[in-house]
């Protein structure tokens, strides 16, 4: 029987976005290891500043699809703080990898947990205000930290103010003293940890396990035009993704991350969130495998339990008022499992 030729590269090149991230490994690995082209993808990297030009360069056309947080999907089919865009996902990237990173003030002043920093706040409320910051005002990482100083007792509108710092900020605003911690992902809470500015409070795996953290994010026309692509390039990160859970891979991952056209950063701070054990920067630390994990049937796949997950975090927090659409339909428009599945039918019979 004559083997299948694969087909031609396409003439415009792919254009995917990520964010200089620890959980933006799929997508390096995918590239470096050269997975895109065994795929038959033309994959052009593009590093973006922060989520919003994510979004927005998905809306219009300008990424063909990106690394983002998994809310960005809901938000942006919302519309909230831009106009309404229809986006969707067959792929998680990764779970977990987020934490909570608190100053060494605070610390100092006897905070170890949500409910001293509630005495704190009680006893400095006529002083200073308690400023935290979050990758994205709509975001997985707003939903960590607010349930988090909830479990204290603190109210997250009333307390304290929460502010959006792109995560690349984050750390020089917390050295600055313009912000006094944060919910972000890594390497930006092990830097604060190793430079003694600050100290983890606590981290996604331990509030929401097994969250859907990041996606491969396209927007719907790229789903329905491009759609063999789309399943080549699923099916390219789901193997990247299994290589980034390696136990045996992930130092070479970190230095790979390092890069300058990556992280830019030293290999040890990576390191920190992917070998071994995570530190909180005091006595607590968690395995990194479970810190975060990139690969498994309970990792990858979209799901509507995911969905409603986010869907949730969204109306608790109050970012569903005059908003009606968000059904069970649209929930499955916006995670897309069917398509995940293809992408695995076709990953197999490729390799058969």
């Amino acid at each position: 029987m004559p083997r299948k030729s694969n087909p031609p590269l396409p003439r415009n090149p792919l254009k995917l976005g990520f964010i200089a991230l620890t959980d933006a490994a799929p997508i390096i690995v995918a590239h470096e290891q050269g997975l895109f082209s065994r795929h038959d993808l033309n994959v052009q990297l593009r590093r973006e500043l922060g989520w919003a030009t994510v979004r927005d360069k998905i809306a219009f056309g300008e990424l063909d699809a990106a690394h983002a947080i998994s809310s960005l999907l809901i938000s942006a089919r919302l519309g909230l703080g831009a106009a309404p865009a229809r986006c969707l996902t067959a792929c998680i990237l990764n779970t977990g990898g987020n934490a909570i990173t608190l100053s060494r003030r605070l610390r100092d002043a006897g905070v170890h947990d949500a409910a001293s920093l509630y005495d704190e706040i009680v006893r400095t409320r006529h002083e200073r205000q308690v400023v935290l910051g979050v990758a994205a005002a709509h975001s997985t990482h707003y939903f960590h930290l607010c349930d988090w100083l909830k479990s204290g007792g603190i109210n997250p509108r009333r307390d304290v103010r929460i502010v959006v710092v792109p995560p690349a900020q984050v750390f020089r605003n917390l050295s600055a003293g313009t912000i006094d911690g944060y919910c972000v992902g890594e390497p930006w809470n092990t830097l604060a940890i190793q430079e003694k500015l600050g100290w983890c409070a606590t981290t996604a795996a331990h509030l929401h396990p097994g969250h859907p953290e990041k996606v491969l994010m396209v927007s719907e026309s790229f789903a329905q035009q491009r759609h063999e692509e789309h399943l080549r390039l699923v099916a390219a990160l789901l193997e990247a993704c299994a290589l980034c859970d390696d136990s045996d891979f992930r130092p070479e991952l970190a230095k790979l991350l390092a890069r300058r056209e990556y992280l830019n950063l030293s290999r040890k701070t990576i390191s920190a969130g992917l070998v071994g054990n995570f530190a909180f920067g005091e006595r607590d630390s968690l395995p990194a495998n479970e810190f975060v994990r990139f690969h498994g049937e309970k990792v990858n796949p979209p799901s509507l339990t995911q969905a409603k997950w986010l869907v949730q975090g969204f109306r608790i927090n109050g970012f569903l008022q005059g908003h009606n659409w968000l059904s069970p339909q649209y929930e499955r428009e916006i995670f897309r499992p069917d398509i995940y599945a293809q992408a695995v039918r076709r990953h197999a019979s490729t390799r058969a």
